[in-house]
């Protein structure tokens, strides 16, 4: 293995997802060492298949709305690699696709709790960890709900626009420490999930609305996801610190 990211660290949450594990993989063909990390068990066969492949990586388990689980992931990176470089901060749940008048306040913590108070987790133990050594550069999913609207996602449109003031917010706090924070704004990405649903005739309507909303009229793929978040970690971009980029088709565009 080998390429721009050779002898880095980096922590991919959300690692057994579709945009994660594809990401992992790409990072670590790329020659990062990554610890990948996820609530259920998925992300501990994207670990042994980087593995497999002549890669290095570790699994490790972890609720990240809960703050001792961010630390240990975050200690556990170093332990197992010896430092922290980057982190892809990718894991989070969707909305209840309910109107912002039937949704409860319950349903509207658990979006916040993992989507927002989760990042801000994630962050400050990864700078924590990223100030020993030096530097680092971290990528937060937003989403292209982070900047526009659609019904019957408040707690998930409110928690990703968050994540984009979360971001900005970090790379300023982190100007004089050597580390870069982006975050990264997906629209539709052709993951198992999506492709299940596109797959549902109720639904067919609203998603051929939506991909004549790209202009270039398909969804994303998981990889040309993690090709921006790869450079975005990469020296390549040592000058972008701060950035809400779009990785959409164009869908703010329009």
């Amino acid at each position: 293995m080998g390429g721009m990211l050779d002898g880095r660290t980096i922590i991919v949450t959300g690692g057994g997802g579709g945009i994660g594990s594809c990401t992992a993989r790409l990072l670590a063909k790329a020659g990062a060492k990554i610890v990948v990390s996820d609530i259920t068990d998925s992300g501990r066969a994207v670990a042994a298949e980087i593995t497999s492949f002549g890669g290095e990586a570790h699994f490790i388990a972890g609720d990240l709305a809960i703050e001792a689980d961010v630390k240990a992931l975050v200690d556990g990176a170093v332990a197992r690699f010896g430092k922290l470089d980057g982190a892809f901060n990718n894991a989070g749940i969707e909305q209840h696709a309910l109107p912002i008048f039937e949704l409860s306040k319950e349903q509207w913590d658990k979006v916040i709790r993992i989507n927002l108070t989760g990042m801000f987790l994630c962050l400050k133990y990864q700078i924590l960890a990223m100030k020993e050594t030096g530097g680092g550069a971290i990528v937060n999913t937003s989403s292209g709900l982070g900047q526009v609207a659609l019904p019957g996602a408040a707690e998930y449109i409110a928690s990703k626009h968050g994540v984009i003031g979360l971001t900005r917010a970090a790379a300023i706090d982190c100007r004089a420490l050597g580390i870069r924070v982006n975050s990264i704004l997906p629209g539709v990405v052709n993951t198992p999930m999506i492709s299940r649903l596109v797959d549902d005739p109720a639904l067919v309507p609203m998603f051929d609305a939506l991909r004549a909303r790209h202009p270039l009229n398909r969804f994303a793929e998981p990889s040309e996801i993690g090709e921006t978040v790869k450079w975005l970690l990469s020296d390549a971009a040592s000058f972008v610190t701060g950035a809400a980029i779009a990785v959409d088709g164009g869908y703010l565009a329009t």
